[in-house]
C-alpha cells in the first residue's frame, strides 16, 4: 500500500480517493518467542543481517476451522492465489484509472523539507512485526562477510556520501530554455515536477501492471520495515550504490546538452504532498517569467563550475570504477515463491534447485503467449517464393565438388569481380520486394543471408571446415542439461561486464519492480559447461571505441532452471533480435546436437548496503515479460487514448520511448520506439498513433556502398594526392579537383544515399516487450564473447598438435590471425548491424574513427615517412597491430636461422652454394605450407569470409605465413630450443632422421681439440696476431682457430690451421645477424609493420653498414690473405662485410647467441637512431624512385628513373664506371664507382640533392620539426668527431 497522496493522478487534478480492491486479509497471531530475531533495525539502522542457517522458513498453513486458535505468522505476507486479470481491464475514464500511488523507494532524492506524517497503519497487521526475507539459507551470516567495501560495479559514484547542499538550486531548472521552446519547456517542467520522470511511473504504470503493487508480490510490512533504514541512510548522507550510479552515468547518455542539464533532467521529486508539488511548480513558472535571462546566466556559470570539478576527478573516478567493476561480490537471489524447491529430497543429479509444478505452468504459459507467437504469426502469412538470381545459380553450382576445392577443404569458389555487381543489385531488389517487410528502410535478417546476398559462397567441401563456418576443431557434443533444474553441479557461472560502460548505460534502463524495490539490468550471467580457464579477455571495437568484455567468476544465483534460460534466450535472440545465424550447439553429429555450450541469464539486480547484490530470480523476469507484453495501442482503447490530455499522452509516450516493440510475422519484427505521435490528419478517420524510429541504412545501400561513389572518391583522393606532391599546380588541375568534390557532395545529399533515415510506422499490430535498448546492447556482445571463448578452447587442441602449451594465449591467437580478418561480430556481420540499428540505442557515442586504421594503415608515402620517423622504445610496449605479419617477419628469420645452423653442422664439406640451395628448398613457401598442413593450421586460421583466399595458391601462401608466425610465437615465449624441437618434429616423420637433425655434431675444429686449442698460439704467428684482436673486442675465444678461419679469405688455399676459408662461415653469420636484428626490431619497434621492419633491418645488416663496423674494429688488419709481401691491402666493401659476418658465425660457434646479442647491441643497434634521423633507412635508388612516383601524371603510366652507363675506364680488374640517371627525358644526376651498382647509387644520391622533389623537402621538414633537438646534438657530435680525427 502506498501513502503518497496524489501520486499517479492525472496532471492538473487533485488527488481523489479511488476505491481499490482489497481482499480481506487473514488474521494472524504473532508469537514473539517463535519468530526469528529482527532483521531490520527499528531505529533506522542499515546493518543488514542475512537469515541464519538455523532459521527455517515458516509455511502458511490453512486457517483452522472450528477453533479460535490462529496459525502462526508466516515469514512472507500472503500471496493471493488468483492473480489480477492479464492484461488488466481497460479503464473507462482517466479518473477511475488512477491507482493508489506507490511509496518512493528513493527517499534520498527528496528535498530537505520534512516529509509529511504517514497515515495510521491499518490494524490488519501489527506494525511492529519484522519479517525476515525467506531467501535460500545457504548464504553466510554477517559475521562471516568482509567489511562493506565501496562497491561500485559501474553503477556507483566514488564519492562516499550524499551531500544535500550540492543539490541543484531551483534556478538550475531554467537553463533548458537554450535548447527548448517555451511551450515545450513548460510541458517538460510540469512533467518533471509531477513525478513522471523515469522511475516514477505514475498511474499509467499502475494500470498496466495490475494497480496495487501488493498484487505483484509486494510486501507492505517489508516496505514499512525498509523505510526507516532508507530514511536513516538519507539522514546520515549515505546513498545506496545503485542510485549513485545513475547520478554518475546519466549525463553520459544525453548528447547535445551541458553536463549540468543532463544531471538536472531526471532529478526526482518524491514529496508526499501534492500541494507542495503544485506550489513549487507555480514558483518555478514565476521565476521563469521574472528572471529568465539572469537565471540562465547563473545556470551556465554553475554548469561550467561543475564541469571543471567533474573533469578534474573524471579520470580518477573511471579508474576506480573500473577496479570496482571487476571486484567479485557476494550475491543472493530473491524469494523462490514456491516456483523452486531446494529440498534435498527433490533434487535430481547435480542440481541444488528444482522447478515445481507452478514453474512448469509458468513455462507453458510463456511458451503459449510469447514463445510461439512469432511462429503462429508466420504460419498465418502466405509463403513467398522469391525469384532466383544468378547468385543462387552460382551457389547451386558451388555446392557440388568443383575444381577449386582444396585438398583440405580450405578454399572457396567465390570471387567478387565487377561483373557480379549487377547480380548483387538484383539480390538487394529481391529482398526489398518481400511482401512481409515492415518498412522499406528497415532491413531484416534471413538465415544464411547478408543484405546483399548469401553469407557463404564457399563450396560444399569448404563449408565443412574453418572457423569462418563456425566449426571449431576439437569440440565435442555436450550432454543435455536437465531442463527443470539449475544443473549447478555441471555449470560454471560468470558475470559478463563490458568496459568502458559508454553506450551500455542509458538514461532509460530496463527496470523491474518487485517487492517495493527496483531491479536494474546490469548485463548477463553466463553458464558454461566448461571452466573458462586460460582464456584471455575479449577485446572488440564497436562505435569506434575499444571495448573489453570481462567474464568474472562469481557465486551463481540459484533460482533458475535451464528451461527458463532457454525460453528467454529464444525469445530475445531469435524472436526480438533475429540472430538466426548464431549457433551455440556446434556441428550436428549423428543427428544429435546436444546442449547449448552456454546459457545466459539476464541480471536484474539491486545493490545491498553491505556491498552485495540481490539478483532477481528468473521466474520474476519471465513474469515481467508476460506482464509487459500488452498491445502498444489496444484497438478498444484508441478512441480513449486520443482524448487524453496532452500531459498524460506525453507521459505515456515518454514511457514508451526507447522500448522495443514487436509486430510478429513481419521483417524485421521488432523495432525501437524513438517517438510516439498521435496527430490525426483526417478528423473523420481515426488512425493509430505513429511510431517514429531513427535508423541507419546499411552501408551497402548508402553512398558508402555505391560503386559510382567509390570510383569517384578514389579518383578524387588520387588527384588530391598528386596535386599535393606536385611542385607546380596548374589551374586546370584545380578545377578538376573542385568538380569531383562537388560531384561527391551531390551524391551524399541524395535522399536515397543518406545513411540516417527516419522511419514512420503505424502502431497497429505492435506489442510491447518490456525490453529496452540497453538489454539489446549487452545482448549483441554475447556472440562476440562466445566466439572468442570457443576459439580459444579450440586453440588448446592446437597446443596438443604442436606439443607446446602457450602461456600467453593472445600470442597464439595473433599468430593465427590473417591480415584480412578485421571486424569480429562472432556471427553474420549484417545480422549484427541490422539488429543494432533496429533495437540498439538511438544515438551511440562514437570514438575516433582512426581507431580502425591508426595502427593498421601501412600504405602511402606519408604513412611510410610517419612510421619510419619513430625511434625505438627503450621500454617496449606490446604491439597494437592485430594480425600475424609481424610474427611472420620474426618467424621467417627463426626458420632461416634454424635451417642454416643445422645444414652448416650436418654438411661440413658442402660449400656455401650447396648450403644455400638446400636452405632455399626447406624455407620456401610451398614446403612450409606442407608443414602447416601437418598441423591443420587451415582449420584454426582466422581470415575474412570472402574472396581473399579463394584460390589454392593464395591459401597455401597464407598457411606458410601462418606457420612462420607460429614458429615466431613459439620462439618469443618458449625460446630457441622449443622452436627447434617443433621444427624438427615437423620436418621428419622418422624418429631416426629427427634425431640426426636435432643432434648435429660439433664443428670440425672443435672435434680436433674438444677442450681448447689456445695452446697452439705459441707456435703460430697467425694466432698470436689474433690475440691482439681479442684484446681489442674483449672476448677470449675457447677455440681461437675458429677466429682464424673467420679471417681467412677465400683466396687462401686449404691449410691445416683453419681447414678452409670463411665463405661457409659467412653463410651462417648472415642468418645469425638476420635473427638477432629481427628480434631486436620486433621488440623495440612495436608500431612498425613487416615492411617497415624490413627496411630498418636492411639498413642495419647491409654491406655498407657491416663494412663500416669492420673498419672501425680494424678487421682488415687481421685478414689472412695469400699476399707474401704482407703489405696492407685495401679490401672491398663486400669483402669487409663478409669478414664481419664470418666473425659473427665464429662468435656464435665458440660462445652462444647471447654473445652475438651483446656484440650487436654495442656495434649495430645504436646506429638506428642516426639512420632514422637522417632518413637513411632506404637506399638512394629506392628513395629516388619513390620521389619520382609522387610526380606521376593522372591517367598516364608513372614515370620512373632510367639509368644509363656513360663511360667505362680502367683495366678489367680495376674499372671505373660513370652512370647518369634520367627522369622524363631530363638528366637529373650522375655518379661514378668501381661497379655499375655503386655508380647508380651515386647518380641517385646526386639526383636527390640537385633535383627539386617536393616529397624530399616535406620529408626533411617533417624530421626537422619532430627531432629538432636530437638533430642538433647529432650534428655537434659529428663535428666533435671530425675535430678529434683532424687533431689525431
Amino acid at each position: 500500500m502506498s501513502f503518497n497522496a496524489g501520486h499517479g493522478c492525472p496532471r492538473g487534478r487533485p488527488a481523489a480517493p479511488v476505491p481499490m480492491y482489497r481482499p480481506a486479509p487473514p488474521r494472524y497471531h504473532y508469537n514473539p518467542s517463535a519468530a526469528p530475531g529482527p532483521i531490520y533495525n527499528p531505529q533506522g539502522g542499515s546493518n543488514y543481517m542475512p537469515p541464519h542457517p538455523d532459521f527455517m522458513p515458516f509455511h502458511f498453513p490453512a486457517p483452522s476451522q472450528g477453533s479460535n486458535a490462529l496459525p502462526q505468522c508466516p515469514v512472507r505476507p500472503p500471496v493471493f492465489p488468483e492473480p489480477p486479470p492479464f492484461p488488466p481491464p481497460a479503464p473507462h475514464n482517466s479518473d477511475s484509472s488512477a491507482s493508489v500511488p506507490v511509496q518512493s523507494s528513493y527517499p534520498y532524492m527528496m528535498p530537505t523539507v520534512t516529509p509529511p506524517p504517514l497515515p495510521p497503519v491499518p490494524p490488519s497487521v501489527p506494525p511492529s512485526m519484522p519479517y525476515p526475507p525467506s531467501y535460500p539459507m545457504s548464504y553466510p551470516p554477517q559475521l562471516q562477510l568482509p567489511p562493506p567495501p565501496s562497491f561500485n560495479p559501474a553503477y556507483m559514484q566514488p564519492g562516499g556520501s550524499f551531500k544535500p547542499e550540492r543539490s541543484r538550486p531551483p534556478l538550475q531548472y531554467k537553463s533548458d530554455t537554450c535548447s527548448r521552446s517555451p511551450e515545450r519547456l513548460r510541458h517538460y517542467d510540469d512533467h518533471r515536477h509531477r513525478g513522471h520522470s523515469y522511475g516514477g511511473y505514475g498511474g499509467r504504470h499502475n494500470r498496466e501492471f495490475g494497480g496495487d503493487k501488493r498484487d505483484r508480490g509486494c510486501s507492505s510490512e517489508r516496505r514499512r520495515s525498509d523505510s526507516p533504514r532508507y530514511k536513516a541512510d538519507y539522514e546520515r548522507g549515505r546513498v545506496p550504490s545503485r542510485h549513485r550510479s545513475r547520478e554518475r552515468y546519466r549525463h553520459r547518455d544525453e548528447p547535445g546538452s551541458p553536463t549540468s542539464d543532463r544531471h538536472r533532467k531526471h532529478i526526482r521529486n518524491r514529496s508526499g504532498s501534492r500541494e507542495r508539488k503544485r506550489r513549487r511548480v507555480d514558483e518555478e513558472k514565476e521565476r521563469r517569467t521574472d528572471s529568465a535571462s539572469s537565471s540562465r546566466e547563473r545556470s551556465v556559470n554553475y554548469s561550467r563550475t561543475r564541469d571543471v570539478e567533474e573533469t578534474s576527478t573524471d579520470r580518477h573516478e573511471e579508474e576506480k570504477g573500473e577496479e570496482e567493476l571487476l571486484k567479485p561480490a557476494w550475491i543472493r537471489c530473491t524469494h523462490a515463491e514456491n516456483y523452486y524447491s531446494n529440498d534435498p529430497m527433490d533434487q535430481v543429479g547435480d542440481s541444488t534447485v528444482v522447478g515445481t509444478s507452478k514453474l512448469r505452468d509458468l513455462y507453458e504459459r510463456f511458451e503459449q503467449e510469447l514463445g510461439w507467437r512469432q511462429e503462429r504469426a508466420k504460419s498465418c502469412r502466405p509463403t513467398w517464393e522469391p525469384p532466383k538470381t544468378k547468385l543462387d545459380q552460382d551457389q547451386d553450382e558451388s555446392s557440388s565438388e568443383s575444381e577449386c576445392d582444396s585438398d583440405g577443404g580450405g578454399s572457396s569458389c567465390s570471387s567478387s569481380s565487377d561483373s557480379e555487381v549487377f547480380d548483387v543489385i538484383a539480390e538487394i531488389k529481391r529482398k526489398k520486394a518481400h511482401p512481409d517487410r515492415l518498412h522499406e528502410e528497415l532491413w531484416y535478417n534471413d538465415p544464411g543471408q547478408m543484405n546483399d546476398g548469401p553469407l557463404c559462397k564457399c563450396s560444399a567441401k569448404a563449408r565443412r571446415t574453418g572457423i569462418r563456418h563456425s566449426i571449431y576443431p576439437g569440440e565435442q557434443p555436450v550432454k543435455s542439461c536437465r531442463p527443470m533444474s539449475n544443473n549447478a553441479g555441471k555449470l560454471f557461472h560468470y558475470r559478463i561486464t563490458v568496459s568502458p560502460p559508454t553506450n551500455f548505460l542509458t538514461d532509460r534502463p530496463t527496470v523491474i519492480e518487485y517487492d517495493d524495490h527496483e531491479y536494474l539490468f546490469e548485463g548477463f550471467s553466463c553458464f558454461s559447461h566448461t571452466p573458462l580457464t586460460n582464456i584471455p579477455l575479449c577485446r572488440v571495437i564497436r562505435f569506434n571505441i575499444d571495448y573489453t568484455i570481462h567474464f568474472i567468476e562469481e557465486m551463481a544465483p540459484e533460482n533458475y532452471c535451464v528451461k527458463g534460460l532457454e525460453l528467454f534466450s529464444s525469445y530475445l535472440f531469435k524472436d526480438i533480435l533475429e540472430l538466426y545465424d548464431w549457433n551455440l550447439t556446434g556441428p550436428d553429429e549423428n543427428g544429435q546436437s546436444g546442449c547449448q555450450r552456454f546459457h545466459f541469464m539476464p541480471r536484474f539486480v539491486r545493490f545491498l548496503p553491505d556491498g552485495g547484490k540481490e539478483v532477481l530470480s528468473m521466474h520474476q523476469v519471465l513474469l515481467y515479460l508476460l506482464r509487459s507484453s500488452p498491445a502498444l495501442v489496444p484497438e478498444e482503447e484508441i478512441a480513449n487514448m486520443l482524448q487524453w490530455e496532452e500531459l498524460e499522452w506525453q507521459k505515456y509516450a515518454e514511457e514508451c520511448k526507447g522500448m522495443i516493440v514487436t509486430n510478429p510475422g513481419l521483417k524485421p519484427s521488432s523495432v525501437r520506439i524513438d517517438q510516439l505521435d498521435r496527430e490525426q490528419f483526417n478528423s473523420s478517420v481515426i488512425t493509430f498513433p505513429i511510431i517514429v524510429h531513427f535508423g541507419i541504412r546499411p552501408a551497402q545501400l548508402s553512398y558508402a556502398g555505391d560503386p559510382q561513389y567509390q570510383k569517384l572518391w578514389k579518383s578524387y583522393v588520387k588527384l588530391r594526392h598528386l596535386l599535393a606532391n606536385s611542385p607546380k599546380v596548374k589551374q586546370i588541375d584545380k578545377q578538376k579537383l573542385t568538380q569531383r568534390e562537388e560531384a561527391l557532395q551531390k551524391i551524399r545529399q541524395k535522399n536515397t544515399m543518406r545513411r540516417e533515415v527516419t522511419v514512420e510506422l503505424s502502431s497497429q499490430g505492435f506489442w510491447k516487450t518490456g525490453i529496452r535498448s540497453d538489454v539489446c546492447q549487452h545482448a549483441m556482445m554475447l556472440p562476440v564473447l562466445t566466439h572468442h571463448i570457443r576459439y580459444h578452447q579450440c586453440l588448446m587442441h592446437l597446443d596438443k598438435l604442436i606439443g607446446y602449451m602457450f602461456k600467453e594465449r593472445c600470442l597464439l591467437q595473433l599468430a593465427m590471425t590473417h591480415p584480412s580478418h578485421h571486424l569480429n561480430f562472432g556471427m553474420n556481420p549484417d545480422h549484427a548491424r541490422n539488429s543494432l540499428s533496429n533495437c540498439g540505442i538511438r544515438q551511440p557515442k562514437y570514438g575516433d574513427r582512426k581507431v580502425h586504421h591508426m595502427y593498421m594503415r601501412k600504405k602511402g608515402i606519408n604513412t611510410l615517412i610517419n612510421i619510419m620517423s619513430r625511434l625505438g622504445q627503450d621500454d617496449p610496449s606490446p604491439s597494437r597491430i592485430n594480425h600475424n605479419e609481424r610474427l611472420e617477419f620474426l618467424g621467417d628469420a627463426v626458420v632461416e636461422f634454424l635451417t642454416s645452423v643445422h645444414l652448416y653442422y650436418l654438411f661440413p664439406n658442402l660449400e656455401e652454394g650447396g648450403l644455400a640451395t638446400y636452405r632455399t628448398a626447406i624455407v620456401q613457401n610451398q614446403h612450409l605450407a606442407m608443414l602447416a598442413k601437418k598441423l591443420e593450421l587451415d582449420r584454426f586460421m582466422l581470415y575474412a569470409h570472402g574472396p581473399d583466399l579463394c584460390r589454392e595458391s593464395d591459401l597455401r601462401h597464407a598457411m606458410a605465413n601462418c606457420f612462420e608466425a607460429l614458429i615466431g610465437a613459439v620462439y618469443l615465449e618458449g625460446g630457441l630450443e622449443e622452436a627447434k624441437q617443433l621444427f624438427g618434429r615437423l620436418l621428419f616423420n622418422s624418429e631416426d632422421l629427427r634425431e640426426v637433425w636435432l643432434n648435429y655434431p660439433p664443428h670440425p675444429l672443435q672435434v680436433q681439440e674438444p677442450l681448447t686449442d689456445r695452446q697452439l698460439i705459441e707456435s703460430s704467428p697467425v694466432l698470436q696476431k689474433l690475440t691482439d684482436f681479442e684484446d681489442a673486442i674483449g672476448v677470449l675465444f675457447t677455440h681461437v682457430r675458429l677466429l682464424a678461419r673467420a679471417f681467412t679469405l677465400r683466396t687462401v688455399g686449404f691449410n691445416h690451421l683453419t681447414l678452409g676459408h670463411n665463405q661457409r662461415m659467412e653463410f651462417l653469420g648472415d642468418s645469425i645477424m638476420q635473427l638477432v636484428a629481427t628480434e631486436y626490431l620486433f621488440i623495440h619497434f612495436p608500431d612498425h609493420h613487416e615492411g617497415h621492419l624490413t627496411l630498418l633491418r636492411s639498413s642495419l645488416v647491409n654491406n655498407r653498414t657491416q663494412a663500416k663496423v669492420a673498419e672501425e674494429l680494424g678487421m682488415q688488419e687481421f685478414a689472412i690473405t695469400n699476399d707474401k709481401t704482407k703489405r696492407p691491402v685495401a679490401l672491398r666493401t663486400k669483402t669487409l662485410a663478409d669478414l664481419l659476418e664470418s666473425f659473427i658465425a665464429a662468435l656464435y660457434i665458440d660462445k652462444d647467441l647471447e654473445f652475438v646479442h651483446t656484440f650487436m647491441n654495442v656495434c649495430f643497434f645504436p646506429r638506428l637512431k642516426e639512420f632514422i634521423l637522417n632518413q637513411d633507412w632506404n637506399d638512394p635508388k629506392s628513395q629516388l624512385q619513390q620521389c619520382c612516383l609522387t610526380l606521376r601524371t593522372e591517367g598516364k603510366e608513372p614515370d620512373i628513373p632510367l639509368y644509363k652507363t656513360l663511360q667505362t675506364v680502367g683495366p678489367s680488374h680495376a674499372r671505373t664506371y660513370t652512370v647518369a640517371v634520367y627522369f622524363k627525358g631530363e638528366r637529373i644526376g650522375c655518379g661514378k664507382g668501381p661497379s655499375i651498382q655503386q655508380a647508380e647509387m651515386g647518380a641517385a644520391m646526386d639526383a636527390l640533392e640537385k633535383y627539386n622533389f617536393p616529397q624530399m623537402a616535406h620529408q626533411k621538414r617533417f624530421i626537422e620539426r619532430k627531432y629538432r633537438q636530437e638533430l642538433k646534438e647529432m650534428r655537434r657530435e659529428r663535428e666533435r668527431q671530425e675535430r678529434d680525427s683532424d687533431e689525431g
